[in-house]
């Protein structure tokens, strides 16, 4: 935070409330930063326009205009300016809303003095860092290849979201490098030092859950020999990232959602509660809000996961992207296999490209590195590609074909890509396992 000997950042807090202005001005004096004050979004655009301000401070409801039509005016209108809002659980999709159009932190009322002086130095730094680098933030890949638009807007968001605590939910199809983009978001911000610790919600059983995530005591339960921490005490002070998410039970959601809320729970076995400070990410390859619909899963969980919501494009949908993927995994597996120089022939590049790849980026670096293992030349060609590929590249496309055939073919597409595993296909296709085992029998 300011100290009254340096330099003061100028800061601008909106609020039609008297009493929280007045708060958050003389907390944010007592530590040097120069305050000015509005109560509504008119008059805090003409301070704007004649102070240099480095930072605003807005409340999202507020009479006439709202905080979303300031933060939108803002971050359009004064690049630099950092954005900090306020909000209650009420308005919670109003914080996602002006994360989403250029907020850099927001805050839940009641906020305790340590908090609002946290979130004002996250903002502020992030601005900070922005400035330094020089160049748009939506250009900086985090490790992750891509330059189409869904991707560019993906490292947009990581960008915004990568130095606030504010929880993230990525959403995308299986094999899409969910799990590249939660460490992106741990390892790009200021806590990188941190732990990072992935939970594979599906690959453990849902009676062994709730001790692996929150640890338990000595004598809990047959075999509880000692007292052993969960996922969320190694995670504290880092970032917990929850995949298949959506795997969870009822039980397990509500023990979530306290976390979320309170920021402890309960060892198993333990009466007494543990406090955490992390980040939560989640993600999940199905849409949780068809699931919420149905009541499988909790729909206040959806809305505390989903402060900022990160959409993964399927690899089908990313043009180009393909042939960069080719190139950077083609040259990791030569160097480990210790192969010499290999490519795709044009004809090859193109069957990849009309392939529907529907276990996406994963299923592209299996295939890779399949090929490159197996190759008995330098140049890979279609006779070298799985026969779906073949298929697909000899195979016309146009718009003479039945709704049932193309069905058949993208549930078989599917199959193969996930080694004939019913569930997994399933999964990937959202549907059950009867409905799939039914369109298998009608093949």
């Amino acid at each position: 935070m300011k100290t009254k000997d340096s330099v003061p950042h100028e800061v601008l807090v909106v609020d039609d409330s008297f009493e929280t202005v007045e708060l958050i001005k003389r907390n944010l004096e007592s530590v040097g930063y120069q305050v000015y004050t509005a109560n509504n979004v008119q008059s805090a655009i003409k301070l704007l326009e004649t102070i240099n301000i480095d930072l605003l401070i807005t409340d999202l409801k507020m009479p006439g205009e709202n905080g979303l039509a300031l933060v939108r005016h803002v971050s359009e209108n004064f690049k630099w300016v950092a954005i900090l809002v306020i909000t209650g659980f009420p308005s919670i999709q109003g914080a996602v809303e002006s994360i989403k159009i250029g907020a850099e932190e927001y805050l839940v009322k009641s906020f305790t003095d340590e908090e609002l002086f946290r979130a004002v130095e996250s903002a502020l730094n992030k601005t900070n860092r922005r400035k330094k680098e020089g160049q748009n933030p939506s250009m900086q890949n985090f490790g992750i290849i891509g330059a189409s638009d869904g991707m560019i807007g993906v490292f947009n968001t990581i960008a915004k979201a990568r130095s606030t605590n504010a929880t993230v939910l990525i959403q995308g199809e299986s094999g899409t490098g969910k799990e590249l983009v939660a460490r992106a978001l741990h390892y790009g911000g200021s806590d990188s030092a941190t732990p990072f610790v992935p939970v594979n919600c599906g690959g453990i059983p849902d009676a062994l859950l709730e001790s692996e995530l929150f640890g338990y005591v000595k004598g809990a339960f047959t075999g509880a020999s000692e007292t052993r921490a969960g996922f969320f005490q190694t995670a504290d002070k880092g970032t917990i990232f929850l995949d298949e998410i959506s795997n969870t039970s009822l039980a397990m959601q509500a023990k979530l959602l306290r976390v979320l809320q309170e920021k402890e729970f309960y060892m198993v076995g333990s009466k007494k509660s543990q406090k955490v400070n992390l980040r939560v990410v989640a993600a999940t390859n199905v849409d949780l809000m068809q699931l919420v619909k149905k009541g499988l899963f909790r729909e206040d969980l959806y809305y505390r996961l989903n402060i900022i919501s990160i959409d993964l494009p399927p690899l089908r949908e990313r043009g180009n992207d393909i042939i960069q993927l080719v190139e950077f995994f083609l040259a990791k597996y030569i160097q480990e296999l210790d192969k010499s120089v290999m490519r795709f022939s044009p004809k090859a590049i193109n069957a990849l490209k009309e392939y529907a790849w529907p276990g996406n980026v994963r299923e592209l670096q299996n295939l890779v590195h399949r090929l490159v293992i197996l190759a008995d030349d330098t140049t890979i060609d279609i006779p070298d590609l799985p026969e779906a590929f073949r298929f697909s590249a000899s195979q016309s496309k146009g718009l003479d074909r039945k709704l049932e055939e193309v069905i058949q073919e993208y549930i078989g597409d599917v199959l193969a890509a996930n080694q004939n595993n019913i569930s997994q296909a399933a999964k990937v296709l959202g549907i059950d396992r009867k409905t799939l085992r039914e369109r298998i029998k009608k093949a």
